[in-house]
């Protein structure tokens, strides 16, 4: 009897045991998968700039996304050696990347450099040129225009360019359009516009602040909410 009762005794402690490693292996299991969620969730992404100008926006979004977790500005690449923009990311950190058309349209140089530096989005902030397919194709790419497309966009449509044409016209109204970009001129899928109101007084100067102070504002935002969809 006394053995068969040490043997109920031990197998009993054995099964609870068992229960308690099953139970902790089990919760062990649910607190990895809940890191590796919060892991993903959080992953950083990483966008890359293409400016051709004084860098003002560009500026504006390294500075924006500077203490965020989420996304990071990992470049800035210019299509002119001269851009000012170059010398604001080298000033805010930012490595910089200057190429001519050749390396863009004949080459696969850039598309190698942005896979290897996992680029998860390309921001074209006042750059002047064409993005060919294999660009655009490989990575999701936005642009800001400084109008109200479909009006006052296409080839040659840039800055005071634009500006000019709307105070010319008598317009009522401008702002800007943040948009997907394709292989056409400001046609891409628009993403996101915000007007601001010109007055008969406005000079093509005056219409510029003020749409400035529109791509200051929610240029960065919506690269952000972008990027989370």
């Amino acid at each position: 009897m006394q053995s068969n009762k040490f043997t109920y005794e031990f197998s009993k402690k054995k099964w609870i045991n068992n229960v308690f490693r099953v139970y902790f292996l089990f919760l062990g299991y649910i607190c990895r998968t809940k890191q590796s969620n919060i892991q993903k969730t959080y992953k950083m992404k990483k966008i890359a700039i293409f400016a051709s100008g004084s860098g003002t926006n560009a500026q504006n979004i390294i500075e924006y996304f500077t203490n965020k977790k989420s996304v990071v500005v990992d470049s800035l690449w210019s299509n002119n050696q001269c851009a000012y923009a170059l010398i604001r990311a080298k000033k805010l950190g930012i490595k910089t990347f200057v190429f001519d058309r050749k390396t863009l349209y004949k080459s696969t140089e850039i598309l190698k450099t942005l896979t290897e530096r996992k680029i998860d989005m390309i921001v074209l902030s006042g750059f002047l040129w064409l993005l060919p397919d294999y660009l655009t194709d490989k990575f999701t790419t936005v642009n800001i225009h400084p109008a109200l497309l479909p009006k006052y966009g296409g080839k040659g449509m840039y800055g005071a360019h634009v500006h000019e044409s709307v105070v010319k016209n008598k317009e009522k109204e401008s702002g800007i359009t943040i948009h997907f970009v394709n292989n056409h001129y400001d046609s891409g899928q628009i993403i996101f516009q915000a007007k601001c109101a010109i007055s008969p007084e406005d000079t093509p100067e005056i219409v510029a602040q003020k749409v400035h102070k529109l791509e200051y504002k929610y240029f960065p935002q919506v690269i952000e909410n972008t990027l989370k969809e």
